[in-house]
């Protein structure tokens, strides 16, 4: 073992005195310009840290101030089919000089305006959108678990949003480039990948090895709900991701229907479990990235057989969305109805006080859709108005259930290990 120690020591020694050659050899300009750009990086990289610390302040400042889900809306292009049609006009427009402000003129020529945090136009990039919830993608850094989530009828473009084409990436990956890229200066992060749906009410792991698409169920454990048997997969690269996440796109439930040729019906879930050292001192983060099925009317879709089996489920569980986020807006509710569905039920940490969560909803600007715009943004305005409180990253409090759950076991140990009394 000393032997050992001794030839790395003298390894080492030989590369720092080949290093100082080659420092020597340099002419006395390129030592002082090596010089010059050391420190330049090392003024760099303190004032990145100190931007960093200042914009996480200010958001964690805006987001006490706000205590709500924040709601950002999106409104389509029109489509091909929709610029073809006279009769099928735009009914959305955006005030002018109100940034967060989006108006809809339903059918009987009745406007309604609704404010949120932001409003993205039609023309509206990918990269706009991203930047926007930019600074929650990094308070996982920080040990703040996110929720971000997708919402609105069939075709409104919560894929696009969320997913994108593979020429212009949504939500997913940038968010994955963002953890990947921008991590704080002497961080160790590590990130695992889970992606499941929730369809007909049961949840299906859409990266299981071998075909096979298992169900699971949501657990309520000491830690937080989980669902045991998920496969979680290490990812180091965009590559990963993107093979990994067409993989498990590929197993996701879609199907066609009078509204949309291949409509998703199922919520998608991509998890993103993100461990930050940094001095030795570990913070431990959840990433939701949520793609809801599109709401809709029965009537309006023509479905039938499966399609409308389908259709139910993807209702049940929205309603069953819209009376937890009622019940949370009622700020002494003795109840809140997490159990009703199994998208409630799973997504229950993120909506609570530990988690910050942001609604994207997604509109479409045609005529034709005013009543399922109205519907969506009405729906979407409720959960802006949800006062979740200030999100925590401290251990103590996220795992103050788990600790309960310890001292009871262990107090139950100690009851069957006393002696019976009369022995």
């Amino acid at each position: 073992g000393d032997c050992a120690a001794a030839l790395g020591d003298a390894a080492a020694l030989r590369e720092q005195l080949a290093a100082n050659q080659k420092l020597r050899a340099l002419d006395p300009p390129d030592v002082e310009t090596l010089r010059r750009a050391v420190a330049e990086a090392a003024e760099a990289q303190e004032s990145y840290a100190l931007e960093r610390a200042r914009r996480r302040e200010i958001g964690e400042k805006l987001a006490v101030l706000q205590g709500n889900i924040r709601v950002i809306a999106r409104c389509r292009p029109p489509v091909a089919c929709e610029t073809a049609s006279g009769a099928d006009v735009c009914a959305v427009s955006f005030p002018a000089g109100c940034d967060g402000d989006v108006a809809v003129t339903n059918d009987a020529g009745l406007k309604q305006r609704f404010e949120y945090d932001a409003v993205f136009k039609p023309g509206s990039t990918q990269a706009e959108v991203f930047e926007a919830i930019c600074p929650l993608v990094q308070s996982a850094f920080d040990g703040f678990s996110v929720c971000i989530f997708a919402y609105g009828q069939t075709g409104s473009g919560k894929t696009h949003t969320m997913e994108g084409p593979p020429d212009d990436r949504g939500v997913y990956f940038r968010a994955l480039r963002e953890l990947f890229h921008a991590r704080p200066p002497g961080a160790a992060v590590a990130v695992k990948l889970s992606m499941l749906e929730v369809y007909n009410e049961t949840i299906i792991d859409l990266l299981a090895e071998g075909g096979s698409r298992p169900k699971l169920e949501v657990r309520q454990t000491g830690a937080g709900h989980s669902v045991p048997g998920l496969t979680s997969l290490d990812v180091e690269s965009l590559d990963e991701v993107q093979r990994l996440t067409e993989r498990g796109g590929a197993n996701r439930s879609v199907g066609g229907h009078d509204l949309n040729a291949r409509s998703s019906r199922s919520h998608l879930i991509v998890a993103l479990d993100v461990s930050t050292t940094v001095d030795g001192t570990e913070r431990r983060a959840r990433l939701n990235l949520v793609d809801l099925a599109g709401s809709e009317r029965l009537s309006r879709t023509g479905a039938t057989g499966d399609r409308l089996k389908e259709a139910q489920n993807i209702n049940k569980s929205l309603s069953a969305l819209g009376d937890v986020i009622a019940a949370l807006a009622k700020k002494h509710a003795a109840h809140v109805p997490y159990r009703n569905s199994k998208l409630t039920f799973l997504l229950q940490d993120s909506l609570s006080r530990h988690a910050k969560v942001l609604m994207f909803v997604n509109i479409s600007p045609a005529e034709s859709n005013a009543s399922e715009t109205i519907c969506s943004l009405a729906f979407a305005s409720r959960c802006r108005d949800v006062a979740l409180g200030a999100a925590s990253n401290k251990p103590d409090a996220i795992e103050l259930a788990k600790a309960k759950q310890e001292i009871r076991a262990l107090k139950a140990k100690l009851a069957a290990a006393a002696p019976a009394k009369g022995r």
